[in-house]
Parts: structure tokens; sequence; C-alpha cells
């Protein structure tokens, strides 16, 4: 339909007769003398009228004066009112699948070519797999007996959710959810390619009927908290292990530890979202994989599989994941990722959001014991993939304990508690119109809306069946960290994450001298690989099978700059010597825009003069090297260098090279080109050339700096090691032993070392 723009219509004219002679031409100025006093009472008259009714609209007197500058309150747009009732039914006819029907669907996200464990999950009987892909999933991928969700075949679904999906988003997977809605799914089981159902049987360990009589009559535990004010819950506790706590449990709550002994019970029947646990690795966050993880070695955490199944009464939450959750049909709705937060937080904020709305409809989440055995066989993700779970999930999760509604319908709540969320900023504009696609999608596909039941917190927390019962979880063996002993973890562990967000995408190069090689380098990266993006291990030897680089201390600066090369994204380098302790949590001042090295270390930074062969055709090179720079870097290192006499040598045993001058090192290394320059006097070359050292950060002016050479200590002088320092030289780790006193030492900066002794 064409719209065309309308214009204002001329207001029709009546002919006036003139009331003056026309032998008297109209006098302006002796009207306006006559009735001056007149004019001037009805300006007043029409003044006060409009203070008047202005004042009364609003909030106080102030308004008048201020009513331009006042600010308006933050609000997402108000989205169209969405009428159920008129959504017409969508039928899929495009696909190759268009007449095939499934009660029961598993739903996965692939971004490579099918797993084992894929595989195994695909031959699970009486379920049907569905792979939903993206835009890393493989052209040709195919996995016989698996309905495969290509790009293409999503966008022809007809489906609303899709214009909010990014082609490579693993919230994709709603699509795939609608699609299994849309084909008879009456329960959906939310899993990856990285798990295998243990025994190979979803029915032995989840309850599939919910309506027929043994269901309806069996009794479930359910935690009985005296605490009122408990709002979530770590659930690993009640399978033994209290060390361990699951993705998206709030940092302030993992010290809490304590176990119930006395649980409720309820009914069942009403468990409409089952979440599983995963043996091998759980479901863990960043923190606890990179402080946990002590070596190559795959995490292998095992659950009590003779623990009951648990339920979490209203009022208090528990994170749910996408890897091991199944859905029946009253909780179906609840299957939107969404799509503004990262993805290691869409199905945790999902999950929440989830559990608030299933209070609604007298629905419980309620967690087995373990289910799936999960492979540990991929890289963890790193910190800031979950920024927005730590950040926002502690105060989620108090906003939704508190968050009412007098909405109707079941879906007009959902609506309601979506845009709360937008406003509160726990998600964007985006996912709060994507929810009203997805409900509308919903509809369209024959879901039918779910009927309320009437609830109240108070007496939801209330409601008991008989006595209770007592149950005492195991205390299975811990991982690295003991956090029922550690009254401290809290602090301790926000301290680690503060370092993390500092410098988790700086990259360490770490060169190893001293002792086997074999038996040190998978130490180091142990102890720096839990605070920096990842630590390059470097050794005159390299050791593939250990992920150990070869390159030479003498020409290490030739090396870096494939290291820049191989991650591109990173902020930083900093280049540190086994024969020096880097004291991290002493770095946090330092400016990482600009050049860190020991200017202000005189036993380390040195100018000196030699009449020797060596040294002659050293300050030669330097000098040759010097002629070809670029004139910024010959301004830069004249100043720093205005005399030709004498050499400046670094000896480098810690620097930082920040992202801005990655370049600028790269370029001065290209023009060494063949001449055999020693990286001690290169490294001060390279420094003074990319800017003049008044610039440079003094952060390891306070270094700890005696001149005896690590090789000529036969044991380490425990009192020169200083934990209050950014660094300590020289400090020598040979072995284990070595290394364990170390750690020891280092323990008085960062507690949690204790733990990994």
């Amino acid at each position: 339909m064409l719209v065309q723009d309308r214009q204002n219509p001329k207001p029709h004219q009546i002919p006036l007769a003139n009331p003056f002679p026309e032998s008297k031409p109209f006098d302006f100025s002796n009207w306006v003398s006559l009735n001056l006093f007149k004019l001037a009472t009805l300006f007043f008259l029409t003044l006060t009228i409009a203070s008047f009714f202005f004042l009364r609209g609003a909030p106080d007197s102030a308004a008048f004066l201020c009513f331009n500058s006042r600010p308006k309150p933050s609000q997402l747009t108000h989205l169209p009112k969405i009428n159920f009732d008129s959504i017409h039914p969508l039928v899929d006819k495009s696909s190759s699948y268009a007449s095939f029907s499934s009660d029961r669907w598993i739903v996965v996200s692939v971004s490579s070519y099918p797993s084992d464990s894929l595989r195994k999950l695909a031959k699970t009987r009486g379920w049907q797999v569905l792979a939903v892909g993206n835009s890393r999933t493989p052209s040709d991928w195919s996995l016989k007996g698996v309905i495969y969700l290509s790009l293409e075949e999503q966008s022809s679904l007809g489906f609303r959710v899709v214009d909010f999906l990014s082609y490579d988003s693993y919230a994709r997977k709603t699509v795939g959810y609608l699609f299994a809605i849309q084909h008879g799914a009456k329960m959906i089981f939310d899993a990856d390619d990285r798990g295998e159902v243990i025994d190979g049987n979803l029915g032995k360990h989840f309850d599939l009927k919910l309506s027929n009589v043994d269901t309806l009559q069996e009794r479930i535990l359910e935690f009985d908290f005296e605490n009122p004010n408990k709002t979530v819950v770590n659930p690993y506790i009640h399978f033994g292990q209290r060390s361990v706590w699951p993705r998206g449990l709030p940092l302030e709550n993992v010290g809490d530890v304590l176990y119930e002994e006395h649980y409720n019970q309820i009914f069942g029947g009403m468990q409409f979202i089952q979440q599983g646990i995963s043996n091998g690795l759980p479901d863990v966050d960043s923190v606890f994989y990179f402080t946990r993880k002590t070596s190559s070695q795959a995490f292998d955490i095992r659950f009590d599989d003779h623990a009951p199944k648990v339920a979490i009464p209203h009022g208090v939450m528990v994170p749910l994941n996408s890897f091991n959750t199944l859905f029946h049909n009253s909780a179906l709705w609840a299957l939107m990722l969404p799509v503004s937060v990262s993805t290691m937080a869409c199905d945790i904020l999902r999950g929440y959001w989830a559990q608030r709305l299933l209070w609604e409809l007298g629905g419980f989440v309620v967690v087995y014991p373990p289910t799936m055995f999960r492979y540990d066989d991929i890289e963890g993700y790193p910190f800031s993939e979950e920024k927005d779970l730590h950040v926002n999930v502690g105060r989620l999760v108090k906003f939704l304990s508190s968050w009412t509604s007098n909405k109707a319908t079941f879906f007009e709540k959902v609506m309601e508690l979506s845009n709360s969320m937008g406003e509160e900023g726990f998600w964007k504009e985006n996912d709060v119109k994507l929810i009203g696609a997805w409900l509308q999608d919903l509809v369209s596909v024959g879901y039918i809306q779910p009927r309320m039941k009437g609830f109240e917190m108070k007496k939801q927390r209330k409601r008991r069946i008989g006595d209770g019962r007592s149950f005492v979880p195991k205390k299975l063996p811990g991982f690295h960290l003991g956090v029922e002993e550690s009254e401290t973890v809290n602090f301790e562990i926000g301290k680690l994450i503060r370092w993390r967000k500092r410098f988790g995408n700086v990259v360490m190069v770490l060169f190893v001298e001293n002792g086997d090689v074999e038996r040190t380098a998978m130490k180091w990266k142990l102890l720096y690989g839990r605070i920096f993006k990842t630590v390059v291990v470097v050794a005159e030897h390299g050791r593939e099978d250990l992920g150990v680089e070869e390159a030479s201390l003498e020409f290490i600066y030739k090396y870096l700059p494939m290291v820049f090369e191989k991650f591109p994204n990173a902020e930083g380098f900093l280049f540190l010597q086994d024969n020096t302790i880097l004291n991290y949590w002493n770095l946090l001042q330092a400016d990482k825009d600009k050049l860190w090295i020991t200017y202000k270390v005189p036993q380390s930074w040195t100018r000196v003069s030699d009449d020797s062969v060596l040294f002659a055709k050293q300050a030669d090179w330097v000098k040759k090297v010097v002629s070809t720079m670029p004139v910024h870097f010959q301004v830069n290192y004249k100043e720093s260098n205005p005399t030709e006499q004498g050499l400046t040598i670094c000896n480098s045993e810690v620097f930082y090279v920040p992202r801005q001058f990655v370049g600028d090192f790269t370029d001065l290394v290209a023009l060494v080109g063949n001449y055999k320059i020693d990286y001690r006097v290169a490294v001060a070359m390279f420094f003074m050339a990319m800017d003049s050292p008044q610039n440079f950060d003094d952060i390891f002016s306070r270094m700890v700096y005696k001149k005896i050479p690590a090789e000529e200590l036969s044991s380490n002088v425990t009192n020169l090691y200083a934990a209050e320092v950014p660094a300590v030289h020289p400090w020598r780790v040979s072995n284990e032993v070595e290394f364990a006193e170390l750690m020891r030492l280092m323990a008085a900066g960062d507690p949690l070392l204790k733990e990994l002794v």
C-alpha cells in the first residue's frame, strides 16, 4: 500500500465587513494608546492561567524554572502489543522433514564435523537428534540419523526469530527448538556435542512421564533453607562436591559450602525443568577452570550418583545450562536464548529468567545425579567470555526474587519481565523484541500457552509434606582448592578475577634456561597461565610434545615478532626469563599502553665501554642499524644516547611491549637483519628508538635485583624474596622441590598458590 504525504489544508476564510469607515483610515498607535490598560490586563491574565495549568501538571514548583533540563527516565522503546489470538499457524512445507514428527528431541549446536560424542548421542533410543548449524559449520556437514538445519534451511522456515540471530551465534539453537516443537516435541533435551549420556538411556536418569501415577505419588527431596533471604544454591554440594561450583553461581556465594541435613518433600509431576549433573568436566566457570587446572591433564570430576534428586524451592534459584537440561512441554517456552550477552552467559541468564516465570506456573526445577559425561578436550573459555555473568548475575538473582506482576496471562507476564530485565540492563532491547518474536513463533507452530497458578513467595517457602527427611551429602575428594577450609576464598578469588581481568589479554613469553624443561615448563604455565592470556614457553631446545618453542636467548628478540603475529588481538606482550620471579599482583598500577623495562635498575640497565673485539663489533652493528632507521626512530634513539661512546646494555630479564609498539618492534627487528647483535644490546636499542625513556613506565624500579648469576646459586636465598615488589632477581627453579618452595613464598601475595603446592 502506498502512503501519500498529507498537507495541512488552508483554513476556509469568511469575509468580514470593515468596521471602520473608509474615510477614516485606521491609526494603530492611537488605538494602542486608547486600549493600553486592557491589553496589559489581558496579557497578565493569560500568563497567570498558563502558569497555573503548567505548575498543576508538574511534580513540584521548581519544574517551572527548569522544565527544559528535566531528565527523562531511561526506558526501552514501548513494543507493540501482541494479540496472540490473531497469529496465523505456520506449517513446515519447505523442509525435507515436513511430514516427520516425534515427541522427544535432542537439540545441539554444531560448528565442526560430528564428534564421537555426538555420534553416540545420535544413537539414543527413542529420541530424535537435531543439529543446528551456523556460519562456522562445514558446508557438507551430515550425520546419519540426525536432522541438520543449515543457515539456508533455517532462513526458509519462516520463523520471526531468525531476524534477530547473527550467522555465527550459538543462540541459533532457538530455531532448532521451534523446529522441534513444530514437529511434535513434547520434551526437549538441551545438549552439546561434547557429552555422552551415561549408559545411553535418558529415561534411566530423568523423569520423562510426569503424568503417570508413580511419578505423581513420588516424593522428591526439596532444599529446606532456614535463612529466608537465601536466593541461590550450589547444587554440587548436595552431590558430594563442596569444592566445585557451577557456571552462573554468583562468586559471592562460592564460599557458602554449608550443606543441608534436613529436607522438605514435594510430590512429583511438576518438575518441568530437569537439570542434569555432568561427570568429567561439569559445567564450571573460567575462574574455577583456570584456578584448579594444574597441568595439561583433563578434568575428571565425579559426583555422587547415589544421591537423590533434589528440588529447588520457589524463591530460590540454581544455575541452569544448555548442555544437560530436559524441558517438558509446560516449560518449552523457556528455551529461548538471548542474543545481546556473551555465549557463555546466554543460557545462564535464560535459566534465571525461566525459573522466576516457572514459579507462576507452580513448576519446579529439579537437579538430578550424574546423567552425562563431558570430555575436557577443548581450550577453556577466557574470563572475558563470562563478563556478563560475573558482573550482573548476583544482582539479577536479587532482582528476580523480588519481581512481581499483575498481568492476567502467562505470556503477558513473560513480556513484562523481559522488558523489566531490559530496563535494568541485564540484556538489551533487541532481546525484548526477540522474546516477542519467539512467543509469536511458539503460538504459530501450535504451542499452547500454559495456565498459571496463584503464586505467593511466602506461602511457597512454607509448604511442606509430612515431617521432611534427612540426608547428609557425601564429601568427595576436592580439586586443588579446598573451598570449605578457606574463610577468605571470596576475597582471594575476587583478587584473582581482578588480576585476570587486568592481564587476561596479555601474552607472556617465558624463556626457560634453568633445569630440565620437562620438569619445569608445565609448572611455569600453571603459575602464570592463571593470570595471562597464555604463556608461550621458549627454550634453547624445544619440546613439541610439551608445547615448548625453540629459540636462542642470544637472539630472542628475533623470535618475538612470530609471537606477535600469532596473537593479533593481544593487548601486549610481556617477556620474562626464568631467573626472575614476577609478582603480578604488584603490576596493577602499571600503564599497559607504555613500555616497561628495567631502565631504572642500574644493575640491569648499564652503559659500558670496552676495547674488546666483541664490543667493537656490537658497537659497529648498532651504528649501522641506527643509520638505517627512519627519522622518528633515530630522533628518539639519539636523544636517549647523545654520545656515540659506549653501548647501552639491558640484561632484559623482564620487559613489556604494548600493542601500539608491536609494529615498531617488528620493524626494528627487520632493520637488524643478519647482524648478530646480542639481545642485551638489541633490546636496549629498540626501546630507546621506540620511545624516550622518560615515557617508560618505571614499574620495575622497585624490583629486588642482586648481581648474582642464577647458575652460581647453589640454593635460593629465601630472604631475598619479597612479595611487596614487582619482581625478584635472581631466582633458580630447576625441579619440583624448588618450584614448591617458590609457591609457598609467593603465596604471601597470592594465597591461592598454597593450594597448588
